[in-house]
């Protein structure tokens, strides 16, 4: 199974299109409580098993991580797990930051936090 890249900007048009998809951010919790893509989930080595067993697999999985680097490697072995259709955010969360800011979220409420 294989996996497919997305740029920030057609992820914006879908998340702005509302179209169904699953966000899973792998990133260090520290880091996705201080900033996360709005509608992600955070996704570990302790809720990866939960997250296979309860997600609908025929819906999108974009996975985010830092540079768009190892969600490369989660993107491919979610594929493997069954799920249809799984893509890698090209240049991850820092990436995704820098271009569309106001679509930041944080737990602290804080907004797009420090760059």
């Amino acid at each position: 199974m294989s996996f497919n890249h997305i740029d920030p900007a057609t992820l914006r048009l879908w998340l702005d299109e509302q179209r169904p998809l699953t966000l899973v951010d792998i990133r260090d919790p520290f880091s996705f409580e201080s900033g996360h893509i709005p509608g992600s989930r955070h996704l570990d080595n302790t809720s990866v098993g939960d997250f296979v067993d309860r997600a609908a697999p025929e819906q999108p999985v974009v996975v985010v991580c830092y540079h768009g680097h190892s969600s490369q490697q989660a993107a491919g072995w979610l594929a493997g797990q069954g799920f249809q259709e799984v893509y890698s955010l090209d240049g991850g969360f820092t990436d995704w930051q820098y271009r569309h800011p106001e679509h930041v979220a944080s737990r602290n409420g804080g907004g797009q936090g420090s760059s």
